[in-house]
């Protein structure tokens, strides 16, 4: 790992890079109507599009993103994006629904560079700089989730739903040749057989007690996120409001904040203000709630909601990451496996409560849930945070395998 630290270009070409990768994962959202008129299926079949992809997603994250632990991130993010890419020409030139969910579902399992770039840019950096450069990594990602709606819109609108696929798919070529040349050759931090990697997992991730409650803070605020998400758009598409989708999706924008904070979140870790800048993120969410509870009929209080929450969310989620990335060098592949998977079931079992809360009791209901959430993080952070800090330990040799 070098000491020099990182140039300006290659950060925003990995923060580019790691956007541009998890944005494959939305495009088909705003064009299901599209797909299934165009191929002539049901909006329940083109539906499952979406389901498709972020189990495909997460199959990649568990069996893909912890080989950057032992191979050439050099050689192997490169080929991701042109796996990316051949996924994406299939989606393109899928003439049924049946074999676009298989193409779409291929899309997601390859799609992971982001995941692997995020790792990476925690080796390459500087300790003093790491937070700073995995917070930028990361904001890239986040902007790309909000944009790839946006732009897979537009570019349906003229010229077709299989364009966004065509152009994604040059993309993903253009910065595979690019990274390629661009990262520097790195040999392989560990020695492990695949099912041994694969069974490390939970042992990297479990070893640590300060990591433990880091993932478990972790995980509550994706489901926190995702529940307020998931319930808003019942809150914005019934009375008093009954906004189209098409204006309940400007409320997303909204989240922008949300990665401006995220790049800026990392110098928090850097000058050692992890752990107090968690707390008082939580606290910053707990806000968000309360807002929210009294948002039922007011747009300004659901848009101040929304910027508190995303603020705070996304810096807690940076802090939480760079935390973890401390722990080991030679297995942060593997912790931000643990990392990505725990907040992807955190915020699978948001959405879902979501759906049921609002069946019982509306959107009191969702925001009663989201203070017990967040008082349970606050909880469990006071409680984590009495035992030792984490220490980096870069320079030391993994003991998880």
């Amino acid at each position: 790992m070098t000491a020099a630290p990182l140039p300006r270009w290659l950060i925003f070409l990995f923060a580019a890079t790691a956007g541009a990768a998890v944005g494959n994962l939305y495009w088909a959202q705003p064009l299901l109507d599209l797909i299934a008129d165009d191929l002539h299926a049901s909006s329940a079949a083109a539906g499952w599009l979406i389901t498709a992809t972020q189990l495909g997603y997460a199959a990649g994250i568990l069996l893909i993103v912890p080989l950057g632990d032992v191979l050439d991130r050099r050689r192997l993010i490169p080929v991701m994006l042109l796996c990316s890419a051949a996924a994406l020409l299939l989606c393109a030139a899928a003439p049924s629904i049946g074999i676009l969910l298989a193409a779409i579902t291929a899309l997601g399992v390859t799609t992971v560079a982001g995941q692997i770039l995020t790792p990476l840019a925690g080796d390459l950096a500087p300790e003093h700089e790491r937070g700073r450069v995995v917070g930028t990594v990361a904001s890239g990602i986040l902007t790309g989730i909000l944009a790839s709606r946006t732009v897979s819109g537009l570019v349906a609108g003229l010229a077709g739903w299989r364009a966004i696929y065509l152009a994604a798919a040059v993309v993903m070529v253009a910065l595979a040749a690019v990274l390629f040349r661009a990262i520097p050759p790195l040999p392989a931090k560990d020695h492990l057989r695949y099912p041994a990697l694969i069974a490390s997992i939970a042992t990297v991730a479990l070893r640590e007690r300060a990591v433990r409650w880091t993932l478990v803070i972790a995980a509550t605020g994706f489901a926190s996120f995702t529940l307020f998400w998931t319930a808003l758009t019942f809150l914005l598409s019934g009375p008093p409001f009954n906004y189209p989708v098409s204006v309940i999706g400007l409320f997303g924008l909204a989240g922008l904040a949300g990665a401006v904070a995220a790049q800026r979140a990392g110098r928090l870790h850097d000058r050692g203000w992890s752990l107090p800048a968690t707390g008082l993120s939580w606290c910053a969410i707990l806000l968000s709630f309360a807002i929210a509870a009294f948002a039922a009929r007011s747009v300004l209080l659901i848009l101040v909601a929304i910027v508190v929450l995303d603020v705070a969310m996304q810096t807690q989620a940076i802090l939480n990451q760079a935390r973890i990335f401390a722990v080991s060098h030679q297995a942060r592949s593997r912790l931000n496996t643990a990392y990505v998977t725990g907040n992807f079931i955190g915020g699978a079992l948001g959405s879902a409560a979501a759906a049921l809360l609002w069946s019982a009791g509306g959107w009191r209901a969702i925001t009663t849930a989201g203070l017990i959430l967040s008082a349970f993080a606050l909880l469990t952070w006071t409680l984590g945070r009495r035992g030792p800090l984490l220490v980096a330990a870069a320079d030391e040799p993994s003991t998880a395998a």
